[in-house]
């Protein structure tokens, strides 16, 4: 297959994609634009299509208006475990790095409220073993796990 490089061009920071059959989802960093974290859906890894947004309620999460670039939301990872699809990013606010959960059936439906999670860093993602433990791995001066 032939394909050109990059497979989405523009702006796409911070790409993650999980694979559920033989679909492939996608997702990106959205830093201060809302909608945020757009998500896209593909069959052959080549031709994208955007199927929404994770972030579509204003309650989920508070924007900093007119904030230096990269901060807000940025640096999601996508996850599908059990029936479930798993987003979980940071929020940068200056000095403040905070990392959530959000959820969903569908990943161009309604995705939940956001879970906040009690570590601090950057660069979140998540790992379903199948003994059913549940991995959270980040960064905050080190790598950890």
């Amino acid at each position: 297959m032939k394909y050109g490089n990059p497979i989405l061009p523009k702006f796409h920071p911070d790409p993650s994609i999980c694979r559920v059959d033989e679909d492939f989802y996608l997702v990106v960093s959205s830093f201060e634009y809302f909608p945020g974290i757009p998500i896209y859906h593909s069959r052959d890894m080549v031709h994208w299509e955007q199927i929404g947004h994770c972030l579509t309620r204003r309650n989920q999460v508070d924007l900093i208006p007119g904030a230096p670039n990269c901060w807000n939301i940025y640096a999601p990872t996508i996850r599908y475990h059990d029936g479930a699809f798993y987003v979980i990013a940071t929020r940068v606010n200056g000095d403040n790095h905070g990392n959530f959960i959000i959820t969903a059936k569908e990943p161009s439906g309604e995705w939940s409220d956001l879970l906040w999670l009690p570590f601090p860093g950057i660069d979140p993602s998540l790992f379903f073993d199948d003994d059913g433990r549940v991995y959270y791995t980040g960064t905050d001066q080190t790598i950890y796990l």
